[in-house]
């Protein structure tokens, strides 16, 4: 896979659902339209939750969920 090039990165290791969902739509709404967020978490619901929502919500999964140990990754652009 090609290097991702990051704009935002929000760290929410710690942070029980569904905050990891709100916190990056929330972040998602006041980026520039081709920006990339890329969401650390470590709630296990988080793996499909904000993937598909985001989705449903226009935004782009560019890349992941990526699963190191308990820590998810996902790259998402608006």
């Amino acid at each position: 896979m090609d290097k991702i090039r990051v704009d935002y990165t929000l760290d929410l290791r710690g942070e029980p659902c569904p905050y990891p969902l709100i916190y990056s739509l929330e972040i998602l709404a006041k980026m520039v339209a081709g920006q990339v967020l890329e969401l650390i978490a470590d709630c296990p619901q988080s793996f499909r939750s904000v993937p598909e929502e985001a989705v449903k919500q226009g935004y782009k999964l560019v890349a992941g969920p990526f699963k190191e140990g308990s820590v998810l990754r996902f790259y998402l652009q608006k």
